[in-house]
């Protein structure tokens, strides 16, 4: 997730052909690495406004609000800290408030 974003689409489109909805949302939309850190929060470090965006997008067509608030949004890692929290951290809060805002949506 760390760079290539044509990869990631490319991944998504190989997951929707092969994977089950369910094994999508555990595996790629909500998955955590050996810190507790799913690709949401990954992007929202890295400041990767494109696979944020997707992920959003994704996000909203496979789990309901309560997993995207829950797990996606405000999801915790081992420390506590949330995509939030690292976000401000690193200076890229503006693409979390962009795709936050969409929560009054769902």
């Amino acid at each position: 997730m760390r760079g290539n974003s044509e990869i990631f689409k490319k991944l998504w489109e190989w997951a929707k052909e092969n994977l089950t909805p369910e094994e999508i949302n555990n595996i790629l939309l909500l998955s955590t690495d050996k810190k507790g850190m799913t690709a949401w929060r990954i992007a929202a470090e890295e400041g990767n406004s494109e696979i944020l965006q997707k992920l959003w997008e994704w996000a909203k067509e496979n789990l309901t609000p309560e997993k995207i608030n829950n797990k996606l949004l405000l999801g915790t890692v081992k420390y506590g800290t949330t995509a939030w929290h690292v976000a401000a951290e690193e200076g890229n809060s503006e693409i979390l408030q962009n795709h936050g805002s969409g929560l009054k949506r769902i």
